[in-house]
Formats: structure tokens, sequence, C-alpha cells
């Protein structure tokens, strides 16, 4: 019998740490901005965001939901007038992933990954126009847990 609930407590806790397919969403809410040349924000740029798991449109300045994956989102912005602006946004995996990988036996782990719920993408994508950026969640974490 104490075999027996040991064996539910560990099904529990691998059902309920960490696991982000539970938990998390396989939306992510991000803020996207374009400046130009000189620096300042433009306004009304059409732009293209897209990954293995689809596509979407946006003007800036503005919030899009994208659905999480672990390819990376490349965004794609055009305006008349000005040069065409490019990013790619890495993916990062969730801390929900290791947590799942440690407790859950991989199993959560697996299904996040191809839900893409255990993904992130930096929250914000600032396009330069006439360039082509990278932005990594790495780097905006590193900046977050410095202040």
């Amino acid at each position: 019998m104490h075999n027996f609930k040991l064996t539910i407590l560990g099904i529990l806790i691998a059902l309920t740490t960490g696991c982000a397919s539970i938990t998390g969403s396989d939306m992510q809410q991000l803020s996207l901005t374009a400046k130009g040349d000189d620096a300042k924000s433009v306004e009304g740029v059409k732009c293209t965001l897209q990954n293995d798991k689809g596509t979407w449109e946006a003007i800036t300045p503005s919030f899009i939901n994208v659905r999480r994956s672990s390819e990376d989102l490349t965004v794609e912005c055009k305006k008349d007038g000005e040069k065409d602006g490019l990013l790619k946004a890495i993916s990062r995996a969730a801390g929900s992933m290791w947590g799942n990988i440690v407790f859950g036996g991989g199993i959560g782990a697996i299904i996040d990954h191809n839900k893409g719920t255990g993904y992130n993408y930096p929250d914000a994508l600032p396009v330069q126009m006439g360039s082509s950026v990278i932005v990594d969640r790495k780097a905006q974490e590193t900046t977050t847990a410095a202040k």
C-alpha cells in the first residue's frame, strides 16, 4: 500500500510540475514596432510574421498573438517610401520544458515540443527598417535579470 501511495504522489507531481501543455497557452502576445533610419518610430508598416505553425499580419505599432513553436519566427515589414525591414526572433525552450524532462520523464516535454507550448519568443519585436535584425529571448532574460 505504501508503494501505491508513492506511485500516485509521483504521478501527481509529474502532472503538475512545469507542464506547459497543461498550464500554458500555445499562443504568445508580442509587441511589434518599427523604426526608420533616423531611429524614429514608423507607424503603419505592414508586417508578415511566420513560423512553421502559421502566418500572421499586423500593422505597426501593435500587439499580435502568434502560435509558439520550436522554430524561429521571421518578420518581414514593408511600407512605401521605406526600405524593407527583416527580423528573426529566436525561439527558446521555456523553463517548463526542463521541468517536464526532470519530473515528468520527458513525456510532457515531447507533447510541449510538438504543440509549441514549451517555447517562447522575445516579448518585443523591434523591426529596423532597411536592416536585418536578430532578437533573442536569451538576451531579454539577461537584461531583465540585471535590472
